[in-house]
């Protein structure tokens, strides 16, 4: 009989039905809100690699100096200067030490697709980073030929001798390939980046390699020659495909 005014009062008590409340929501709210944070990440990480990938292209098709002969020659600095432009706009993702940056020039001569000459920036190493469209070899047809498209002749002139790869069928995915115009050259990037996940590796998603690619045709009257490194200034360090670096 003393246990029925105390159920009584027990059933009528209102006093910890708040905290009652939030403590069986919380999970759920809480689970959602980091879903929602990771989903944001991880499409904030997509646009801002999309965008670098483009305007890496877009700067590397337009440097260059001008001669007066008519014609823009193609230096190391100005490659160093939009490679290390595009690390600048990766730095909030640690892009070059999460990823892999590589430039090439697609280039036409005579009808003749080839891969001139390559240039990368970023830490991360082997096939899922290093480029997936080609690659500048040597004579053998398998080894990275860092000096394609470059002069290394004390004297004289040697580059022909550095013609980079064919790539008849141009640069790109199956059935999306680009192509540069005839007597031009076309910049193309890809940006390989691993991306981990902000609330934690298995939640919601895992780490996963994102890529990125973009192509612009070279806008000015350049000189496909080679990719000068003039001696009358300090020469400049080449960021070539066999260096691997933050």
């Amino acid at each position: 009989m003393i246990m029925r005014p105390l159920l009584r009062r027990l059933i009528a008590a209102r006093s910890g039905a708040a905290l009652l409340e939030f403590a069986l929501g919380l999970p759920i709210v809480l689970t959602a809100g980091l879903w929602a944070a990771e989903l944001t990440n991880y499409a904030i990480t997509n646009q801002r690699l999309s965008q670098i990938a483009l305007a890496l292209a877009d700067n590397a098709s337009r440097v260059g100096e001008f001669k007066g002969t008519g014609f823009t020659q193609l230096r190391e600095v100005d490659l160093n200067d939009v490679l290390l432009a595009a690390k600048q706009q990766g730095a909030p993702l640690n892009l070059t030490a999460n990823g892999r940056i590589t430039l090439s020039s697609l280039e036409n001569s005579g009808g003749t697709q080839r891969i001139h000459w390559q240039r990368c920036i970023g830490a991360k190493s082997g096939a899922t980073y290093d480029s997936h469209y080609g690659k500048t070899v040597k004579a053998d047809g398998v080894t990275y030929d860092p000096d394609a498209g470059v002069n290394t002749a004390s004297s004289g002139d040697n580059s022909s001798q550095h013609p980079g790869t064919l790539a008849p069928n141009g640069m790109g995915e199956n059935g999306a390939q680009v192509s540069a115009p005839a007597d031009s050259g076309v910049m193309f990037v890809e940006i390989n980046y691993l991306y981990t996940p902000l609330v934690g590796k298995g939640w919601f998603t895992s780490t996963k390699t994102m890529r990125y690619v973009a192509s612009f045709v070279v806008r000015d009257n350049r000189d496909y020659g080679q990719v000068y490194n003039p001696v009358t200034t300090p020469t400049t360090n080449r960021l070539t495909c066999d260096l691997y670096g933050a």
